[in-house]
């Protein structure tokens, strides 16, 4: 039950006008239908055929046959039929049909089907014997015999079927685009299309094939073997029916006993080529970035093909390289993070052990504070003990930041004219002493530093409440790199700079004989520091990270006990802090420091500069 499926429904095409029962056209043994749509393809006319079965009619047609490929002038092709007759005396029954003022014999054309076989020679492939040479290399390879025969209906057709054949091995792998372990000799190709002329007699042709080197040894190569018929018009026709497309298989000799299932036990052993601690971490260097293991690999039981070791690494590594190169491993990354390492190639056999080493280097653009590489080993078998088969290993790290402090001062010596006076009443810079500069220097490496501290501690004040230094300014450079916010209430405290009112000064008679490096005769040493941090010290180390910024004060004739009043108003009693850093640093981001912090230590310098207030 149900409709024939004919022309588009919405044209008006007359489709069944008319339509006859014919009690065999295809040999099948049941009967089919034809029917026509005059008015179809333009008022030219359409014949359709539908095929029977054994309970009833193919709604699909299986030929359709347009009027204006008979004669360009057809009208109404198909506005009658007749099909009880064989009006040529081969034995089939013809159609005749009916246009407008013609009618043209159809006559039927005998039905021919082909049985297409494959035998390969030898019929296992050897992976291990290369008898042929491809383009100057050994290889393994196979024969396959193609071989076609044809039955015909009836029995004395007008002649041979005429077909293209296409031959296609591993087509099962065309979906992923993987690469056909086998190739045709005769093109380098995978697929390989002929034509034949087929008949009763089987028609053989010999192909070579040769193996290339891929990792999949287990499952079998697939032959595929697919014919069409040249002509449309060709006597006999292919029976539209009748199978078209073979599949054939060869497999590998795999040499893992009678049930040629192969059962490995793969044992894999890694560690890193340096002895490294569990806690004491790593420390990566522009000139030491290399992080490398000893992998080991050993199959105990039967052959293992396509033994292969998966590492998937962190972020903070790449895969560099395998050493020594060797035939017996190659090492690919065609994923993010993951290489792959075959092992072996093609197989691992019994009691086979392989060991290599693979390197990888420090992604430096991704600082972490572990690097971690899991590692597994694989093969197309079946594994005993899969425990065995992965090892993961974890390295704390560090990173040396390649940060270089330097420091530059104007003076690092002075002596003193003792038989200036002391400066009771300071109106000027002059009245202090002279200026002492030192500009501090922050020089990056190659690791992308985000943020730097630099601290300065100057020795304002001695422990007898003397004043030592008057910081005068505070100099950053202009391209806002780096960031001294709050520094006025450190800076020139008494607007001395700007013209404001006269400060008295006293001093009280102190020693310096307990005090480290001002406890010689005639002699004081200033010091100030420089200290450099990152804001992640915990990852990022600084091998240098302070600075000494000495003053030498020599007063001739003087006594032990120097009175710190003599050496700050005849000596000196101002210091200007230039910071500078290279352009470089604004590039990274750097001294960008957090308000919070800044805050801090603004108000540790209001509270230090009201103890110097009190004594000036």
């Amino acid at each position: 039950h149900g409709l024939l499926i004919g022309p588009d429904p919405t044209e008006n095409a007359r489709f069944g006008m008319a339509i006859s029962a014919v009690p065999d056209l295809d040999l099948d043994g049941y009967s089919d239908v034809v029917a026509g749509a005059p008015l179809e393809d333009n008022t030219r006319g359409v014949l359709y055929i539908f095929n029977g079965n054994k309970k009833t009619i193919n709604k699909q047609f299986s030929q359709k046959i347009y009027g204006s490929k008979l004669d360009p002038l057809m009208q109404y092709f198909g506005r009658s039929l007749d099909s009880s007759k064989d009006l040529n005396g081969d034995t089939l029954l013809d159609v005749s049909v009916g246009g407008y003022g013609k009618v043209v014999q159809l006559w039927s054309r005998g039905v021919g089907s082909v049985t297409a076989t494959v035998t390969f020679t030898p019929d296992k492939i050897n992976i291990l014997s290369k008898l042929c040479y491809i383009k100057g290399h050994k290889a393994s390879c196979f024969n396959a015999k193609v071989c076609f025969t044809a039955a015909f209906k009836p029995k004395t057709p007008v002649g041979p079927l005429d077909i293209s054949y296409t031959l296609t091995l591993d087509a099962d792998l065309q979906a992923t685009r993987v690469t056909s372990r086998g190739l045709f000799t005769k093109n380098h190709e995978r697929f390989l299309t002929e034509r034949e002329q087929i008949a009763s007699v089987a028609v053989c042709q010999v192909y070579e094939v040769y193996v290339q080197e891929a990792p999949d040894f287990v499952n079998s190569v697939s032959l595929k073997v697919e014919i069409e018929q040249q002509s449309e018009t060709a006597n006999p026709v292919l029976d539209v029916y009748s199978t078209k497309t073979w599949e054939f298989f060869i497999p590998f000799t795999k040499d893992c006993g009678s049930d040629e299932v192969c059962v490995s036990d793969l044992v894999l052993n890694v560690k890193t080529l340096k002895q490294l601690s569990s806690l004491a971490p790593v420390l990566v260097t522009a000139s030491d970035k290399e992080l490398s293991f000893i992998v080991n690999v050993r199959n105990k039981k039967e052959n293992a093909y396509n033994t292969h070791v998966v590492a998937m690494y962190s972020s903070n590594l790449y895969y560099s390289s395998v050493f020594p190169p060797t035939d017996k491993v190659s090492c690919t990354s065609t994923q993010a993070q993951t290489v792959t390492c075959q092992v072996g190639y093609p197989l691992l056999k019994t009691n086979e052990e392989v060991q290599f080493q693979i390197n990888f280097d420090y992604n430096l653009e991704q600082l972490q504070n572990k690097a971690e590489v899991a590692f597994e080993a694989k093969s197309d078998g079946k594994e005993e003990k899969p425990a065995d088969n992965t090892v993961s290993i974890s390295v704390p790290v560090r990173y040396d930041a390649g940060i270089v402090l330097s420091r530059e001062t104007n003076i690092n010596f002075h002596v003193a004219d003792s038989t200036i006076p002391v400066v009771k009443t300071v109106k000027t810079l002059n009245d202090i002493g002279p200026m002492f500069n030192f500009t501090v220097k922050v020089s990056t490496g190659i690791l992308p530093v985000n943020l730097l501290y630099v601290y300065l501690n100057l020795p304002l004040m001695s422990k007898g409440g003397n004043n030592l230094l008057y910081v005068t300014s505070v100099a950053t450079p202009n391209e806002g790199s780096v960031s001294c916010p709050d520094v006025g209430a450190l800076a020139d405290p008494f607007k001395i700079l700007s013209g404001g009112t006269s400060h008295n000064v006293s001093f009280t008679e102190e020693s310096f004989r307990g005090s480290d490096k001002l406890a010689t005769y005639q002699t004081v040493e200033l010091t100030a520091s420089v200290n450099v941090e990152t804001a992640n010290p915990d990852l990022l180390i600084i091998g240098l990270k302070q600075l000494p910024v000495v003053l030498t004060v020599n007063k001739p004739g003087e006594k032990g006990d120097v009175p710190v009043g003599v050496i700050v108003g005849s000596v000196f009693g101002g210091l200007a802090l230039l910071a500078l850093a290279i352009g470089l640093l604004w590039k990274f981001g750097f001294f960008k420091r957090k308000y919070q912090q800044l805050q801090k230590e603004a108000e540790e310098d209001a509270q230090s500069n009201a103890q110097v207030d009190e004594v000036l």
